[in-house]
């Protein structure tokens, strides 16, 4: 099952009753810039989680995600936070179960990155400095009162939508990324024959989701 909450001013990702079922959630064009502990417990089967186009500026924020254990496919495009320093081997560590970050595959060199990076006191000491979190969360503080919405259209977000839920092989996904590098919406272009995996997808395929 897929939700689509794009478009609204939702500023903290939290408050779901048990959808166990639940599996594809859009959360774009919104001002999230908080993400509330314990979602697995409401969101139990939750494998790709779209936020692109918020409000999240601390990599700490992103912490409460690695307790979605099924969550695979994640997207933080157009969030400051993807500006800051060492963001995207940050995520890789703190939610290795991931395996398409940003539209973009996890390789298996980023995987060996990361956990070179944050491994030992020294990397647990570095992993905690980079995660600084805001320290309170006042409403409407610090968020822009005219933001102007981007990314794409409600009818753009139900080709994409559909494009997720169809996407059942990284081989898939790694198309749908060449497809909106291009500027093409998902679901609208013809559909070629499924392309065979290379020894390198399939050596990082065996990588366990856990570290």
């Amino acid at each position: 099952d897929a939700i689509d909450f794009s478009d609204n001013e939702i500023r903290k990702l939290d408050g779901f009753p048990l959808l166990r079922r639940l599996k594809t959630l859009l959360m774009n064009n919104n001002r999230i810039c908080r993400i509330g502990e314990s979602l697995e417990q409401a969101l139990p089967s939750l494998t790709e989680l779209i936020l692109t186009n918020n409000n999240i500026a601390e990599l700490g924020e992103l912490d409460p995600l690695s307790s979605i254990k099924s969550l695979t496919y994640l997207s933080i495009l157009r969030n400051p936070v993807t500006n800051k320093k060492h963001y995207r081997l940050y995520v890789i560590h703190k939610v290795p179960q991931v395996r398409v970050l940003d539209f973009q595959k996890v390789k298996l060199k980023e995987r060996q990155e990361a956990e070179k990076m944050f491994k030992g006191k020294r990397g647990a000491q570095l992993a905690k400095d980079i995660a600084r979190r805001t320290k309170t969360f006042n409403p409407g503080a610090g968020l822009p009162t005219d933001k102007k919405k981007a990314g794409p259209s409600p009818g753009d977000v139900e080709a994409i939508k559909t494009a997720i839920a169809n996407a059942t092989t990284l081989a898939e996904v790694e198309r749908l990324k060449g497809l909106l590098q291009a500027g093409q919406i998902p679901g609208r272009e013809r559909k070629s024959g499924p392309s065979e995996e290379t020894e390198e997808e399939m050596e990082e395929d065996a990588v366990p989701n856990g570290s």
